[in-house]
């Protein structure tokens, strides 16, 4: 077992309260701390969020998501932030000044 699956079970454990990844979680998630470029496609109910916000606590740096729901945007957001991380949305909703403000916490 690498030091990076150690790394991620021991996240999904400790963080996320499950013992094992859905099919394919792994794969992504091994991908994505291996710095590959990944195009995930699951289903609905797949466990797509987790493939980000795993890697999120592991890895240095800032996780951009792209999403075109603006609910699931604010849902990420909350979820995120519970769990301890800095998150934040744009959207079409929000003013020049809001957007600006996300951008400038980015920096």
């Amino acid at each position: 077992m690498t030091h990076q699956r150690q790394s991620s079970r021991e996240t999904l454990r400790h963080l996320f309260g499950f013992d094992n990844f859905r099919p394919g979680q792994e794969e992504i998630i091994e991908a994505i701390l291996a710095g590959r470029d990944v195009f995930a496609v699951m289903p609905t109910g797949g466990g797509k969020s987790l493939c980000y916000q795993l890697p999120a606590y592991i890895l240095p740096g800032t996780c951009l998501v792209v999403s075109p729901l603006i609910s699931l945007m604010k849902d990420q957001v909350d979820a995120a932030t519970t769990q301890g991380l800095r998150a934040a949305c744009m959207n079409s909703t929000q003013s020049s000044f809001e957007r600006g403000d996300v951008l400038d916490r980015l920096v």
